[in-house]
Parts: C-alpha cells; structure tokens; sequence
C-alpha cells in the first residue's frame, strides 16, 4: 500500500528513540568528547594510532563493524535481484560515483586549493573514494531503500578495487598533463585497496549475510524482524559514535595546530557533499525513481571512504603529509554534514507523493 501524501516529519521523529530522536546532538558530543580526549590525554592519538594490522587501524575497525553489522542484517538479500534488474538505478549510480564526482572533486581541488599541492592531490584522493561504511547508516536513518544500498555499494567495492588506481593516474598524472596543469607522480597499492574493502564491506556483509539467513530459518521472519533486529539496531549508532570519538581523539592535536589549512580544506569538501548530493536527488526524481532509491542513490554519491583515502594518502606520501591531512578532514567535515543532509531528504519527501515510510523500514 502506497500514501497519497507523506507523513508530517514531526509525526515520524516521534516514533524514533531517543537515541535516534538526537542524533545530531549525540554526534557533536561525541566531536567534542574526542577532542577532548585528545587535548587532555597526552600520547592518546600516537597510543590508538599505533594499534595497527597491515595498515588497518584496529579501533577503526571496530567501531565500523560494529556500526555495520546491524544494518546489514536488516538487508533482505533474497531482494536483491530487483536492484539489479533495476538498469536505470544502476547505469545513474555508476555515472555519478565513477564519473561526474571525482571530476567534481578535481575542478573543486583545483579551484580552491590551486597553491596548495598537498591538500589539493589529498583531495582528488577524497574524490576517489566511494563511500562503503557509513552510507549504511545515513541511507537508514532517511528510510532509503537497504537493499539497494547494499547492491550499489557492493558494485562501487569491486570497482574501486579495478579502477582505483588507474583513475588516480587519470587525475593526478594524465588530465593535469592535457590541460598544462603540474602532475603528481602517485603509486597506488592495491593490496591497501583490496584489504580496506574485505575488512569494511566484506566482513559485516558476510556477517549480516548469515545471520539474516540462519536467524529467517531457525525462527521465521516475523521473529527476526520483530523481536531480533530491534535488540541489535542500536549498536550501529554506538558504533558510529565510537568511531566518531576514536577519529576526534586522533585528529584533534592536528585540527587545532592548522585550522586555516583545515578551514582551507573544509570548503571545498562542504561544496562537494551538498552539490553531489542534491544533484543526486534532483536525478533520481527527475528519472522517477521514487524516494527510497532516489534516497539511496544521493547518500552512496555523496559519501567517501574516509578510511581508504586516509590509509592510501599515508602509505603513498607518509603520515604527515598535507595529503594525509586532506584525507583527515574529510570524515570531520562529512559525518556532521551528511547527518544534516539526513534531514534534508526526510524534508524533501512532500516532492515524493508515493513514499510509504513503513515500507521502506520494513
């Protein structure tokens, strides 16, 4: 069944906890609370950072699966199928992620970051990086559709495994060249490459794979959506403020010795998420895509994978590098403004007249 009009936003908050209700509060918490953590325990960050297996930051990693896992168990994966039969979503996905926004990403690097080479290559790498962890989260709380989600991120895992390092070339080396720009000589590991997209993806995938699988056979799908899902769901917002507090607490003796270079930094990221996603959203309603998918396609655009960009900036350039720092920013820029973009799209149901919130939360 389908509604005439969306419901009134006020009237789908109050169904929300409190832990979901003030997201955005406990988020800023977090922000300061890992700042703080940062300033006031000396040795913290190069305490975390050092908790590494093969370049991978283990308390990262953590959180993200922790974040990950009850999402993921939400996806009906026997639904799949219509994603992918689903051309018109697909073919768009793939334009905007592997097209239109790192070339985006690159005129805004060149523009507002022309004398800063650094910050600038950091950038382009920002660009590079599709988002494969915490869209999961933004696309749930603003009732976009999950299995598409899952699809859509799947797809941008296997291609940033293929293309990553060739699209850096294009970006750095061979489209600077054409248009008389200075290049930057950049190898890129695909082992990094390959290791962020098993440990992100493929794991709470693989987890959240079986325990919908064995949970549906073992008790029904009533129980398991009913009973079982809503004792794990909030876990995923600890995990994502876990992870919050751990980047802050890493970061803050960085952001508060630089902030004009990671104001410098924050503007063109800010252009970025509210360009890719609004355009995004413009699309998929312009296609008809109808607000669930056209949900999801604007948060898997505009989201970037904070940990890989980060994780190549260091073993490409080295940790103190301008790149790395470029990198750094990113997530402190994107997690406070996608969670603000989470209300725009709720807002932007009214353009939606079919939306059916209980559908897309089934």
């Amino acid at each position: 069944m389908t509604l005439d009009a969306p419901p009134a936003t006020e009237h789908l908050t109050a169904k929300l906890s409190t832990l979901d209700r003030y997201l955005a509060v406990w988020i800023l918490a977090a922000m300061a609370f890992g700042l703080a953590l940062g300033r006031l325990i000396p040795g913290l960050g190069a305490a975390l950072d050092s908790l590494q297996v093969a370049g991978v930051s283990l308390p990262i990693a953590l959180g993200l699966l922790v974040m990950m896992y009850p999402v993921l168990a939400k996806v009906r994966y026997n639904e799949t199928g219509r994603v992918l039969s689903d051309k018109k979503l697909m073919i768009t996905s793939l334009v905007i992620n592997w097209v239109l926004a790192p070339a985006f990403m690159f005129v805004l690097a060149w523009i507002f970051l022309a004398d800063l080479p650094e910050y600038r290559t950091g950038l382009i790498i920002v660009g590079l990086a599709r988002c494969i962890a915490m869209v999961f989260i933004w696309n749930d709380l603003a009732c976009g559709d999950r299995e598409a989600a899952a699809v859509l991120v799947a797809i941008n895992s296997v291609f940033q495994v293929i293309a990553f390092g060739a699209l850096g070339w294009f970006y750095l080396q061979a489209l600077p060249s054409w248009l008389g720009l200075p290049t930057t000589s950049a190898e890129f590991s695909i082992w990094t490459i390959t290791l962020s997209v098993l440990v992100f993806l493929g794991i709470p995938l693989v987890a959240g794979y079986l325990t919908r699988t064995f949970g549906e056979k073992a008790k029904g799908r009533d129980w398991y959506e009913n009973k079982f899902l809503p004792k794990i769901g909030p876990w995923a917002l600890y995990g994502l403020l876990f992870t919050i507090v751990l980047l802050f607490a890493l970061q803050g003796d960085t952001i508060i010795a630089k902030p004009l270079d990671v104001a410098r930094i924050a503007l063109p990221l800010l252009v970025y998420f509210v360009v890719v996603f609004g355009a995004s959203m413009l699309i998929g309603h312009a296609l008809r895509m109808g607000y669930a998918r056209t949900t999801t396609l604007a948060f898997t655009a505009a989201g970037n994978n904070f940990e890989l960009a980060i994780a190549v900036a260091i073993a490409t350039f080295g940790v103190t590098s301008g790149q790395a720092l470029a990198g750094v920013v990113g997530p402190l820029i994107e997690v406070p403004l996608l969670v603000a973009l989470v209300y725009v799209a709720l807002w932007s149901r009214k353009f939606f007249p079919s939306f059916n919130p209980a559908k897309a939360n089934a």
